[in-house]
């Protein structure tokens, strides 16, 4: 199968979430990831509970498709076989707080020195330059410092975060735009480049409704809810037995609505609600009068009622039912794959179908220092310097005696 990165070699030196995630994309597409980890316990995230059979899942779900070289890069044999594997690379990514990887050698202009078309991009709280680009930053901070945890929750009630790593995610994708945009204009124009974002500004880049409210009328946004700041009805719905999510966006939709889902055509000349911005003001008095009604028949009903006129609506599940969910499963995106230590298992499938090759699922994330060995022949080290390079502890392997897969 040719993948549209096949043949290109990623150095990954990032760590938990934004940059693997970054990686493990990178890695779905065909691209040749080598997870340089710490000798000593490796990737933050292997420690992530739970544990099945000394491997943590949530870290097996996100390096799938990778290689593991673990390095004591305290050791200065350890820091060359770094700067050799960045000397090759086609992509670097790293995350460590800013100013680390220059006194390790392994910064932008260091490698360039050696690879001049080399793509780097760096993951960070904050970002390289300004006040705060030597803070350290964690998904949460981001999202406190974004005014993303303002404006999430219940009205009147506490900051809140949002129920994923939202920033996290938000900084692997960007820096994955970043990364593909620079491969592109490398192809073009025969030069590489180095990109930076950050947990913040990746943020506070997905919020371009708010930031057009608050430049155009200086609207402060805040908690809602389910709600929307622009549309109404466009929330969940309490209904009988749970919840149920209406886009009723539209005038359009509204009157049907109106008159085929809740059976209320005299709604339709009830002066606050006559247009869209009045049931947006009147939101609250709305919310009582659509869930007076659909608490009397449970969610499956208005689902059904709402699919029958077109009406997008839909239930809400809790994330155990979202992954049985059978149109989920039709996707295929519950992937299910062998992995060497946990046995067989459960990882998310790839987001995007295609005509053709484009993304896939190869082998599963591998055990702390798997593909040591491997590497270290690829960069031309002798079977004895391998040797010698295990018994200082310059190099590990977690299971040494295990047979390995093809790297």
């Amino acid at each position: 199968m040719k993948l549209p990165l096949s043949g290109l070699r990623v150095l990954d030196l990032t760590n938990v979430l934004a940059g693997p995630y970054c990686s493990m994309v990178l890695a779905d597409m065909g691209a040749e990831v080598i997870k340089l980890e710490n000798a000593d316990k490796g990737d933050t995230s292997r420690q992530f509970e739970p544990q099945v059979n000394g491997e943590s899942y949530c870290f097996a779900v996100l390096n799938r498709n990778k290689q593991s070289i673990a390095l004591n890069l305290k050791d200065p044999a350890g820091l060359k076989i770094a700067h050799q594997l960045a000397a090759k690379a086609d992509i670097i990514l790293e995350n460590f707080r800013p100013g680390v990887v220059k006194r390790m050698g392994l910064d932008y202009e260091h490698v360039r020195a050696h690879n001049a078309g080399v793509i780097y991009a760096s993951m960070s709280g904050f970002g390289q330059t300004g006040p705060y680009g030597q803070k350290g930053g964690f998904d949460i901070i981001a999202q406190g410092m974004s005014g993303i945890m303002m404006m999430t929750g219940a009205p009147g009630g506490r900051p809140a975060k949002v129920g994923i790593a939202m920033n996290d995610i938000a900084s692997g994708v960007t820096a994955l735009s970043g990364i593909l945009g620079a491969l592109i204009g490398k192809l073009r124009f025969g030069e590489g480049q180095y990109l930076e974002t950050s947990l913040l500004e990746a943020g506070l880049a997905w919020t371009p409704w708010e930031f057009g409210a608050y430049f155009g009328s200086g609207e402060i946004p805040t908690a809602t809810g389910t709600r929307h700041r622009r549309s109404a009805p466009y929330q969940a719905y309490r209904t009988r037995d749970g919840y149920v999510t209406v886009g009723a966006g539209t005038q359009k939709m509204w009157v049907a609505f109106c008159e085929k889902v809740i059976d209320q055509p005299d709604w339709l000349q009830r002066p606050e609600y006559l247009t869209q911005a009045l049931r947006v003001k009147n939101v609250d008095a709305l919310e009582r009068d659509i869930e007076s009604v659909t608490t009397q028949e449970p969610t499956a009903h208005w689902v059904a009622r709402l699919d029958a006129v077109g009406i997008p609506g839909g239930p809400v599940f809790g994330y155990e039912q979202a992954l049985h969910d059978p149109h989920v499963l039709a996707r295929q995106m519950v992937h299910e794959m062998d992995h060497p230590i946990i046995g067989p298992m459960k990882t998310l499938g790839l987001p995007i179908k295609s005509s053709g090759a484009l993304g896939s699922i190869r082998q599963p994330a591998p055990w702390l220092g798997q593909h040591s060995r491997t590497v270290l022949s690829q960069l031309g080290y002798s079977a004895p310097d391998i040797e010698t390079l295990f018994a200082h502890g310059t190099v590990f392997d977690q299971y040494p005696d295990k047979a390995r897969l093809p790297a």
